[in-house]
C-alpha cells in the first residue's frame, strides 16, 4: 500500500504496522511525530530495510 500525504495532512499508523516514509518531492519534508500510550521510548524500533544503514 502506498499513500501520498500532502501538506497539512496526517496519517495514523497502527501499533505494530510495518511502515516507511519517503519524500519524493523537492521541498524538504518536516515531520511531526505524535506518540500515545504509556511507553514513548524509541528502543522498540525494528528496522526491516534501511537505505541509510542505521541497522
Amino acid at each position: 500500500l502506498v499513500k501520498t500525504i500532502h501538506e497539512n495532512e496526517s496519517i495514523y499508523i497502527p501499533i505494530g504496522a510495518t511502515h516507511r516514509l519517503e519524500n519524493p518531492g523537492k521541498i524538504m519534508l518536516e515531520l511531526i511525530e505524535v506518540q500515545t500510550g504509556s511507553y514513548l521510548g524509541e528502543d522498540d524500533i525494528i528496522r526491516f530495510d534501511d537505505d541509510y544503514r542505521r541497522t
